[in-house]
Parts: structure tokens; C-alpha cells; sequence
């Protein structure tokens, strides 16, 4: 096969991929850090790249594995709420895709991952927090209180004019509901927030004094009002998950900033 036949056939591939709404490429800004799963065209780890955040896709528990996005004061603004929960169009067609009305009598919030007051800067982007591969099974006391107070913190950082690079995500079962039943309820959510002082250009910019703050967050109603109480390392969130979250950052770096709990 000659050079420019295999040059366009993997051009005519990254096209592809990306019509469908995967891309191997950690370009976008969401992924700065890296791709804690290595997601990619598994159903049960499936690459997700939007504007708006970067997700890896579980069709099998019907929710995000984890949804990694930038935030700073570009994508804050005066736009509201739109609360359009929907299926999302750019799954692959064939797979089941998950209807807010799944949610009903389960006794679970629709809790968003990258969440709603995060992307208020246009209609566009607010209105994609909305798409369910966003959104997991949250028990209300988790999702109005404790994790809503932790994202509250996170814009309050933002508004000092820190840059932030989360990703959020669940791991564990406590009960499949919906039709079939379809969506695993996880039994704890995760966050990862690395805070930096001014806006990043390059992982040059991530240092050993960088903070990091992680949590892990039972998915339960007896749950205490105040996030620092679930404060753990991201080495411990790696241990519970299988994932390598930061992996873009040097190893020396990674090691010291996971380690320890800020």
C-alpha cells in the first residue's frame, strides 16, 4: 500500500470517528489532562467529545463512567436554566438511549455530571448539560445538597479567577432500574478538581504545589451538608475506579499531587 493511500485512509477514519462523536485525540480543552480510561469506541467506554465537556459512555450501565470539562469565566453568563432533559442523537445508531422519563418513580435525582450553572455563557451550551450521557442516578440529599454545595465552590473559585480542570464520575451498583432495567444507580460519585491560579496553556503550567482537591461521595440520603468531610486522594478514586486520571501530567508530578489530600 503506497504512503498516500494509508495517509488518506486515516484521514477518511478521523473523519469518521469524529461524525459519530469520537476522536482519539486529547485536543480538546476538556481532555487537557487526559483520558482516564483510555476511552475510545468500547460501548462500555465510549469517547464522547462535545463544545461543551468529554465524556466516556457506558451503554451497558446507561450512565457516564466520567465527564471531564474546563471551567472559567468564559463559560459563565446570564443564560438560564433550559432543564431539557433528552436522549442523545450522537450515539451510535442501534444503541438504546436512555429518556428522562426513565427517572420517573426510581427514586433518583437526574443528577448532572458537568453540571447546568457550569455552561451559562449561551442557550447552546447550558442546554447540553441536559443530554442524559450526562446525567446519573443521584439520590436527592447527594445531588441538592453536599455535591450542589461542592459545585457552588468550584464557580465561587472561578469567580477569584482561578481555571479549573474536573472530571466527575461514579463507580459501584446499588440497583438497576428503568425500562428493561437499563440504568445502574451508582453506590458512590467521585470529583477530581485541579485549581489553577490563572488560566492554562500548557500542562508546563501544572506543578507539585498545583492544588487538587478530590471527593468521594456515597450515593445515600444519611450524608453530611459539607463536602470537605469526603475529601480523599486521587490515588485512592484510582483505586476504587481502575482509572489513571491526570495521565498527561509528568509522572513525578502526578505522584505528588495525588497522594496527598488538599
Amino acid at each position: 500500500m503506497n504512503k498516500k493511500l494509508i495517509v488518506g485512509s486515516f484521514i477518511l477514519l478521523a473523519l469518521l470517528l469524529t461524525r459519530c462523536g469520537f476522536s482519539s485525540s486529547p485536543s480538546s480543552p476538556h481532555l487537557l489532562l487526559g483520558n482516564p480510561s483510555d476511552a475510545g469506541e468500547d460501548p462500555n467506554n465510549y469517547l464522547m467529545i462535545k463544545p461543551q465537556y468529554a465524556l466516556s459512555y457506558n451503554q451497558e450501565r446507561g450512565t457516564p463512567n466520567w465527564v471531564s470539562w474546563q471551567l472559567n469565566s468564559k463559560w459563565l453568563g446570564d443564560a438560564e436554566r433550559q432543564d431539557d432533559f433528552r436522549s442523545d442523537p450522537s450515539l451510535p445508531e442501534g444503541w438504546e438511549k436512555v429518556t428522562t422519563s426513565d427517572y420517573t418513580n426510581s427514586g433518583y435525582d437526574r443528577g448532572h455530571m458537568a453540571p447546568s450553572a457550569d455552561r451559562t455563557a449561551n442557550v447552546e451550551d447550558n442546554s447540553a448539560t441536559f443530554l442524559m450521557t450526562n446525567i446519573v442516578p443521584q439520590t436527592a440529599k447527594n445531588n441538592r445538597g453536599v455535591w450542589k454545595d461542592l459545585e457552588e465552590y468550584c464557580r465561587d473559585l472561578v469567580e477569584e479567577g482561578k481555571e479549573l480542570y474536573i472530571t466527575a464520575g461514579v463507580y459501584g451498583q446499588q440497583k438497576k432500574f428503568g425500562d428493561d432495567p437499563k440504568i445502574t444507580a451508582p453506590s458512590s460519585v467521585w470529583k477530581v478538581i485541579v485549581v489553577m491560579d490563572k488560566p492554562v496553556r500548557s500542562l508546563r503550567a501544572v506543578s507539585k504545589d498545583t492544588q487538587v482537591i478530590a471527593v468521594d461521595i456515597g450515593n445515600r440520603s444519611n450524608l453530611s451538608s459539607d463536602w470537605r468531610k469526603y475529601r480523599v486522594s486521587v490515588d485512592q478514586i484510582e483505586t476504587k475506579t481502575g482509572y489513571n486520571l491526570l495521565n498527561l501530567v509528568p509522572k513525578s508530578i502526578q505522584e505528588a499531587i495525588e497522594s496527598r489530600v488538599d
